[in-house]
């Protein structure tokens, strides 16, 4: 009874402190219902079972921990050099003046507060229906909290094939902002769009995407978060893909106290395509480094594929989770689901958490999932000191090699090239000091 009475009050103040938006009718609805949900789940804490690994309590209480601002005035802005579309939030809010021209042939985007202040929209039948049905079976209260309480975002519609990527771009400019957004994605039959994220948007941040993919149509996207030392994350991708449709996601995550990312993805049609992929390098040496990957595919449909490829590289007693899940359902015949993650410690402090699952209940599958857990690989630096590579180049060359596996889940070049430069930079800059 005392743990059930100091969620709910932990709970009741996170509420408080915050301000529930208004608009039309629907939108309303929709933050009252994730409202009630958030209050009968309650806040996190380490006696949950998908928490047991990492302390929400900086996620949860009422107000945001400061974050010292962090400017990377020495290199430019990650994905700076491909032809994008950008739309930029300062601190959890739209910026306009920052932001291109939101016009666009085969897409549709608005800034989510205009599309929820509008009796029809389609954004109406998307926002809060897929993070209300990841609530099961496992509960997501600050998904639910987001859903409630989010003031900004932008809902996209794709219905063709758009020729450049959407780019979010989320600036910090206050050491205590508090930013909560919301992304409603919706992929018409046939389409195909390119997400683009990066920046480290607040002191401490909130985000959902819910992203609904048609039949035939194609999601991608990538992300990179950092590199902010201070900052901290609780992201949540909520996915369901049609009949021959693909999903494919890339995070890469450097510096940050608190990382928590989580997929929920339902593949509902047949011969749907879902990868989810992710590399992560954790210094703890200046500050304290936690990143946590949480996974939840559904296979609900039969020939389709699923993919969790999950890298990271800790030192200075930076610590690692992994939590993935593939669940098939009965029915869901000729099932390919495949799930790796793998921890490169580099030092006797680091530390690494997995816990992969298996739930299965079609006969006619093939799943698999592996972690492992190591250091350097010792025959392969000495090979390297053997022709003349310094000790430290040579690390780093085999901790790109190790990460690259989840990079290669990047479809377009291009952008998997720029995570390659951008991480080869970080660790020479490093290695420097």
């Amino acid at each position: 009874m005392a743990v059930a009475q100091a969620k709910q009050d932990l709970t009741e103040a996170r509420i408080a402190a915050l301000d529930l938006p208004k608009g039309g009718a629907w939108a309303n609805a929709a933050r009252a219902d994730a409202l009630a949900r958030l209050r009968a789940m309650g806040l996190p804490n380490r006696r949950d079972e998908y928490w047991k690994f990492t302390d929400p309590g900086s996620l949860t209480q009422a107000a945001a921990p400061r974050a010292a601002l962090f400017e990377a005035t020495d290199e430019e802005p990650i994905f700076a050099g491909i032809d994008r579309l950008r739309i930029v939030f300062v601190d959890g809010v739209f910026d306009a003046a920052q932001s291109d021209d939101l016009s666009l042939a085969g897409v549709e985007i608005e800034r989510l507060s205009d599309a929820m202040a509008r009796d029809i929209h389609w954004a109406r039948e998307h926002y809060g229906k897929l993070e209300t049905a990841g609530q099961t079976p496992v509960q997501r209260p600050l998904a639910a909290l987001n859903t409630a309480f989010a003031q900004d975002g932008v809902v996209i519609r794709a219905t063709g094939k758009v020729a450049k990527p959407i780019s979010l771009v989320y600036l910090h400019r206050s050491e205590t902002s508090d930013a909560i957004l919301h992304h409603v994605v919706r992929v018409e039959d046939g389409a195909e769009l390119t997400i683009l994220e990066n920046g480290p948007a607040a002191a401490r941040f909130n985000k959902c995407m819910e992203i609904s993919v048609a039949d035939r149509g194609t999601f991608h996207h990538v992300r990179a978060q950092g590199r902010d030392h201070e900052r901290r994350a609780a992201t949540h991708m909520f996915a369901r893909l049609g009949e021959e449709s693909v999903y494919k996601s890339f995070t890469l995550t450097v510096n940050g106290v608190l990382t928590r990312n989580e997929h929920v993805i339902e593949l509902t049609g047949d011969d749907a395509v879902a990868h989810v992929a992710g590399a992560a390098m954790g210094d703890a040496r200046n500050d304290a480094f936690h990143h946590d990957d949480t996974v939840f595919i559904t296979h609900d449909a039969e020939r389709c594929e699923s993919r969790q490829v999950f890298k990271k590289v800790l030192r200075n007693g930076a610590e690692g989770v992994f939590q993935g899940k593939i669940l098939v359902k009965p029915g869901a015949q000729k099932t390919d689901g495949y799930q790796i993650s793998q921890s490169l410690l580099l030092d006797e402090e680091a530390s690494f958490q997995a816990k992969p699952e298996l739930e299965i209940y079609a006969d006619d599958v093939k799943c698999s999932h592996g972690s492992t857990t190591g250091a350097i690989d010792e025959t392969a630096l000495f090979y390297l000191r053997a022709r003349g590579v310094p000790n430290d180049t040579a690390t780093d060359l085999l901790v790109l090699a190790f990460i690259d596996e989840a990079i290669g889940e990047i479809e377009d070049e291009r952008l998997a090239e720029d995570i390659r430069v951008r991480l080869q930079m970080w660790l020479e800059r490093r290695r420097r000091g």
